[in-house]
């Protein structure tokens, strides 16, 4: 009966309370029944409703486990989680950005916390012959041959729409990225008034919902598309095929949250579910995606036009490499989202088991154009889970031309991983849109951090490779990078990973696994599985 002991002892001294209250008409006493009165009753209820057995179990005790389990996350955050644990960032990467942000001393005493012979620990070597760059800031051109060609930085912020975030993070990331010199995808979720308003450079992202050049059935409408497209703040046109955090699965903004000015940036009506299907309506095959892709370039007036995708069946990509040697229709930049990215809210399921990693993704991208001889000509961008000088360098060594990062710059805002971007209660006003939160994020202040992030990581970038001889960080190779695979071994990626020859799937099919498998029988024409996978479905099935 000890599971009745709190509800029995909050009955009784109600009742006590009540009584001493009556007997000697004190106010103490009656202010001392109140709330006695209000748990006996909660227990009461507990004790009567079907819907909870633990609570009808366990009256009143159960709200107490209720009210830990609740708290649960920032007890873990604050005093239980080591300075290493990642989950997803750990303590030591989010207190770097805030330290950069903020623009004072990161620098660390007395030695590394990092297990140094554990596995996985990565470094870069130095050399006895270090340089120095005369700037920070790195930059890759872009659509060299269009008619309006972009000089990229090598560290922008990833893409997450106006309606994931709210009016005042907007407004700070895009002044950050002006005076930074940087730029701001936009996210899918178009072009608003926030993204305008300070006039930093915007790479516009096109989703399968075509929020901001629809018709009014949901179709891409080309004089929208064309009219904003043309304004110079947008720099680049990007079509985004699918997200790290949830790639192949569609979204739905709620009626309820499709407020007049969401309506009117997207090009939707007000209160009605939003959908984002899962896949595009303007094409179906590889070759369809790049024509689709040119004439965005087209529209946007020669304006650089690329992709955005999470890698997930390897034919699919291989299809489109094959549409590109077809059709001789090249995007100017890809960018390539890894399964850790995650500023998009997702089902459980989909944010831990769907979608290739960013390293293996980014290698099969990379090597696939090196081994079609088109490498040279497509600029390759990489996102997922990139806060440091050593993220960005290790990824460029992979193969990437520059990085994009969403939470390392939600962390630059004051973002502190609650976890609750899906509730509309984020507690710092970055990812909500209730303006008695959002309003108070204060954008001048936050766009100097958004601002001295970027400039401090990128002059961390500049000193890390400068101590390896290096003047730039397109000068980076898999041969730079170091990483331990045991106690006693060690690998550089150039060893770890098979890299391409230029023009190598030219001219036959290389040692490699999923190149052997699935590139020689890869379709321009279609997204379909090749006869072998098709086979394998077959096999399971019974009549």
């Amino acid at each position: 009966m000890v599971r009745y002991l709190a509800f029995a002892l909050c009955v009784v001294l109600a009742l006590v309370s009540i009584a001493m209250a009556s007997l000697h008409q004190s106010l103490g006493w009656a202010i001392v029944a109140v709330p006695l009165l209000a748990l006996s009753a909660l227990g009461t209820v507990d004790l009567f409703q079907k819907r909870a057995t633990l609570r009808r179990t366990y009256p009143l005790m159960a709200h107490f486990r209720y009210g830990l389990e609740a708290f649960r996350p920032e007890i873990r955050q604050y005093f239980i989680e080591d300075d290493q644990d990642e989950v997803p960032f750990s303590r030591q990467q989010r207190a770097l950005v805030y330290q950069r942000a903020k623009n004072v001393s990161d620098v660390v005493p007395f030695g590394s916390e990092l297990p140094m012979y554990g596995p996985h620990y990565e470094w870069i070597n130095h050399s006895l012959v270090p340089a120095h760059a005369a700037s920070h800031d790195f930059r890759v051109p872009v659509g060299d041959e269009r008619a309006q060609p972009y000089t990229a930085s090598v560290f922008n912020i990833s893409a997450m729409s106006f309606g994931s975030l709210s009016a005042n993070a907007i407004r700070a990331l895009n002044l950050g990225a002006k005076r930074g010199n940087f730029f701001h995808d936009t996210g899918e979720g178009a072009i608003s008034d926030y993204h305008r308003e300070h006039g930093g450079d915007l790479v516009w992202e096109i989703g399968s919902g075509y929020f901001g050049c629809r018709d009014a059935k949901g179709r891409f409408d080309e004089d929208l598309f064309a009219r904003h497209a043309a304004e110079p703040q947008v720099r680049m046109v990007e079509l985004k095929l699918s997200q790290g955090a949830k790639p192949g699965h569609g979204g739905m903004l709620p009626g309820a949250k499709v407020t007049p000015e969401i309506a009117e940036t997207r090009g939707i009506p007000v209160g009605q579910d939003c959908e984002s299907p899962a896949a595009h309506t303007t094409f179906s095959t590889p070759l369809g995606l790049l024509e689709f892709v040119d004439r965005m370039r087209t529209l946007s007036g020669g304006k650089p036009a690329g992709f955005k995708l999470a890698i997930g069946h390897p034919w699919e990509w291989f299809g489109i490499a094959r549409a590109m040697l077809d059709s001789g229709i090249l995007p100017d930049f890809i960018v390539v989202d890894g399964a850790e990215g995650g500023t998009g809210a997702a089902p459980s399921e989909f944010i831990n088991h769907v979608g290739l990693p960013l390293q293996e993704a980014l290698m099969l991208v990379h090597n696939t154009l090196v081994g079609i001889g088109l490498r040279d000509r497509i600029r390759v961008a990489a996102a997922g889970k990139i806060t440091s000088g050593f993220d960005i360098a290790r990824t460029l060594a992979m193969g990437a031309d520059w990085c994009n990062a969403g939470r390392g710059f939600m962390f630059s805002l004051g973002c502190i991983q609650s976890r609750t971007c899906h509730t509309d209660q984020c507690p710092t006003g970055v990812a909500t849109q209730d303006p008695a939160r959002w309003r108070l994020l204060d954008v001048p202040d936050k766009a100097d951090r958004v601002f001295h992030f970027h400039q401090n990581t990128l002059k961390a970038l500049r000193d890390m490779i400068g101590a390896a001889g290096l003047e730039h960080p397109m000068q980076i190779g898999p041969e730079h990078i170091l990483r331990r695979v045991s106690p006693t071994e060690v690998r550089s990626l150039a060893a770890l990973y098979r890299f391409l020859e230029p023009g190598e799937l030219l001219t036959g099919v290389p040692e490699h696994a999923v190149f052997k498998t699935f590139w020689p029988s890869a379709r321009a024409d279609s997204f379909a599985p090749p006869a072998r996978a098709s086979a394998m479905h077959v096999a399971k099935r019974t009549h």
